[in-house]
């Protein structure tokens, strides 16, 4: 009989472990369940919010006036071809519309940055696509000191002309 009493004993035991292990995991799913359903429904919509109000802010350009500049010569093409001229439009993109009137009110100060800045320049300086990208992250580097506290998001070419 005391070999009985062990044998149900015995079996008992390991139904016992087995009930335990799925409450436990059952309840892990639960939570696990849980936790994402909260993290999609209510963070989720939370980052979309945000992200919907940092597009409304509007965008405005402000043009600035043609420049035609007199750039400095290469030392072969002085003796040859004469005076090197260039001519730029570009528009600066401001992030906050509410500031555009600010910086117009900025634009001699822009535009002689600019002119001091390019009258330096020289043909083989505006060669190539990465001398473009040069110019722009130079121009934009230049417009933010002089409009500081102000900032200006990116310096956009309209036309350059180098002859």
């Amino acid at each position: 009989m005391a070999e009985a009493t062990e044998a149900v004993a015995g079996e008992a035991a390991p139904a016992r472990s087995k009930g335990k292990l799925l409450i436990i995991v059952a309840a892990l799913l639960v939570l696990a369940g849980g936790g994402g359903g909260y993290f999609f429904f209510f963070v989720a919509k939370k980052d979309k919010a945000e992200h919907v109000e940092a597009e409304k802010k509007a965008v405005a350009f402000l043009d600035i006036k043609d420049m035609m500049i007199g750039i400095s010569p290469d030392n072969a093409q002085a003796t040859i071809s004469g005076p090197r001229m260039m001519k730029l439009h570009v528009a600066l993109e401001i992030a906050d519309a509410k500031e555009l009137p600010a910086i117009q009110a900025l634009q001699p100060r822009i535009e002689d940055i600019f002119m001091v800045y390019l009258r330096e320049m020289r043909p083989v300086d505006l060669q190539g696509s990465a001398a473009i990208l040069r110019l722009k992250d130079e121009l934009l580097r230049r417009v933010n000191l002089a409009v500081q506290p102000k900032k200006i998001e990116a310096v956009l070419i309209k036309e350059l002309l180098v002859q």
